[in-house]
């Protein structure tokens, strides 16, 4: 993304016409939020001076310490292409920030900021990520609500006709250039109706930042389209779900730390140490890298979600892998992250996993390359590989024993974020759903 200044950012919304200026951040689950104003109010949005109600956002504050201010960085202004020509909208992402001037500290974006700190402390100069977010396109209804109709009946890489979500996801590509994204690829998933979108690595924030701002394109072309986008994890029954693989890897001064041509897989002793504290932590972080009772429909066997803790150089079926490439490009990929999952806490709990196993010079397992969808739990347990959890309440209670998650993303968003997941599990645990129904109404 290109680097802005204050005179750059008048200068462009003078030319282009902006109208409405949208300061964006994330809540504590996921959601983005944005407060919407007119461009003559950029002036105080420039000088860090917007206030807004930080007691209506979800894990924020409470009533009576409300008041709150968005700091932009100057760096994400865009103008959303789609916009009208009479007046068009740009955006900003915005830090959250106390009324005193100290950072809010269970602002999402924030609590990743601290974490990468963590890590130039240790050395590191930064810390790369690539993602691989997969969605879903339906059709909406007369209404314009959405259908469970997927739009076409495509499968893994298949072109047109049988991929009618093609031109919708050509455009998504066409305005993500426009708005500065270095697409990588663009094809259909493995089931019908599911795409995948891959942009470039960048460093961790601005790859979070990518992923809010992804969701947002793709959710508003494909409403253009007359479909409706959903990065649900498991959105239908017998098909694989929506993953977003997340491709990480630790530089110094330009070097990829990961990666060491002496040794016979030409991984570093510092990737493997990263390894092994990503597989150590894996249940304790799962709860934030799959934040939903949906989450867990996609996390079963014979879908390509993994649901063991294990690594591999070219097995598909464990929690991570290490991708052939070498050099720069060498990388660890972590496959049960999905889409529903804030990208900033996400990204906060796999870097200070790593960070763990680095300070205390883990030693990473065996890689099993075993298909271990086949192998029974007998020879899973001989083999050291564990479970991921099966359900939301089963990772929120290995959430809560975690020193080094907990933390990570402090004590403040900590506990609201398992307040909510709590509640959540608890709707989902009474509520009488139509399988129950399906199976009992006739039986008993």
């Amino acid at each position: 993304m290109a680097k802005f200044t204050k005179e750059n950012i008048r200068k462009i919304a003078k030319e282009e016409n902006v109208r409405f200026i949208r300061l964006q951040f994330t809540d504590l689950l996921g959601v983005i939020k944005n407060v919407e104003i007119p461009v003559g109010q950029l002036e105080k949005a420039l000088d860090n001076k917007m206030m807004f109600d930080g007691s209506s956002i979800e894990g924020f504050v409470r009533i009576e310490e409300s008041d709150m201010l968005l700091y932009p960085d100057l760096d994400t202004w865009v103008v959303f292409p789609w916009t009208s020509e009479k007046g068009k909208v740009a955006r900003l992402i915005c830090d959250i920030y106390n009324p005193d001037g100290t950072p809010f500290i269970g602002d999402p974006r924030g609590i990743l900021k601290r974490v990468l700190k963590d890590m130039e402390e240790l050395g590191f100069t930064d810390f790369n990520i690539g993602p691989e977010p997969e969605f879903f396109l339906f059709k909406n209804d007369d209404k314009g609500e959405p259908t469970l109709e997927l739009n076409d009946k495509g499968g893994y890489f298949d072109l047109a006709p049988t991929d009618l979500g093609e031109n919708c996801r050509r455009d998504i590509v066409l305005e993500l250039e426009d708005m500065g994204f270095e697409i990588e690829a663009s094809h259909h998933e493995v089931a019908p109706g599911q795409h995948e979108i891959d942009f470039k690595y960048a460093d961790a924030i601005t790859t979070c930042d990518h992923i809010q701002t992804f969701k947002l394109v793709v959710k508003t072309i494909a409403r253009k389209h007359g479909l409706h986008a959903t990065f649900m994890a498991k959105p239908l029954f017998g098909v694989n779900g929506s993953g977003m693989h997340a491709n990480m890897s630790l530089f110094k001064n330009g070097e990829n730390v990961f990666y060491d041509e002496k040794t016979e897989t030409g991984l570093s002793e510092t990737a493997m140490q990263f390894l092994a504290g990503i597989l150590k932590h894996a249940q304790d972080f799962t709860a934030l890298t799959n934040p939903t009772v949906n989450s867990y429909k996609r996390l079963v066997p014979g879908y390509e979600a993994p649901c063991y803790v294990a690594w591999s150089m070219q097995n598909r079926s464990p929690l991570v892998r290490i991708p052939a490439s070498r050099g720069l490009s060498t990388r660890v990929e972590v496959r049960s992250v999905d889409p529903t999952a804030n990208p900033y806490l996400a990204m906060a709990a796999l870097l200070a996993s790593g960070l763990d196993g680095i300070k205390n010079k883990l030693q990473a397992p065996a890689p099993v390359d075993r298909n271990i969808y086949v192998m029974d739990k007998e020879e899973r347990e001989e083999e050291g590989v564990k479970d991921l959890p099966a359900t939301l309440k089963e990772a929120i209670e290995r959430l809560k024993k975690s020193e080094v998650l907990l933390k990570a993303i402090g004590e403040h968003a900590a506990e609201h974020f398992i307040e909510a997941k709590e509640i959540e599990w608890d709707m989902f645990r009474t509520q009488v759903h139509p399988w129950e129904r399906e199976q009992y109404m006739s039986m008993y």
